[in-house]
């Protein structure tokens, strides 16, 4: 699955619009990543617990959102990005959205 933040792709056509995809996770920290978190948080500096709990919710909101691209028969996604809302205490909703197109490569000259 080719996944792109451009609206064209390299060496291809797109061949047909889809429609918008998206893939949704909602995630807050376990407790030892919000002990860890939180002492951080008096100490200052880079909170390394929170920043693997939002990686991980990146990788499966775009994880989940190349399946949904699949599921319509899309053989890429163009204008890929990420929105996130903190919309409870200590729980963000990650999105990963984007178009999802049929491609066809170009013909070498």
């Amino acid at each position: 699955m080719i996944v792109t933040t451009g609206n064209e792709i390299e060496g291809h056509v797109i061949t047909g619009y889809l429609g918008v995809i998206r893939g949704i996770v909602v995630r807050s920290p376990n407790i030892a990543q919000g002990l860890i978190g939180g002492l951080k948080q008096i100490i200052g500096g880079n909170i390394e617990a929170f920043a693997d709990v939002c990686e991980a919710a990146r990788r499966e909101a775009y994880d989940r959102m190349v399946q949904h691209a699949e599921e319509v028969g899309a053989d890429a996604v163009i204008g890929m990005r990420y929105d996130a809302t903190e919309f409870a205490t200590n729980a963000t909703e990650v999105l990963a959205y984007g178009t999802a197109v049929t491609v066809a490569a170009l013909e070498q000259a």
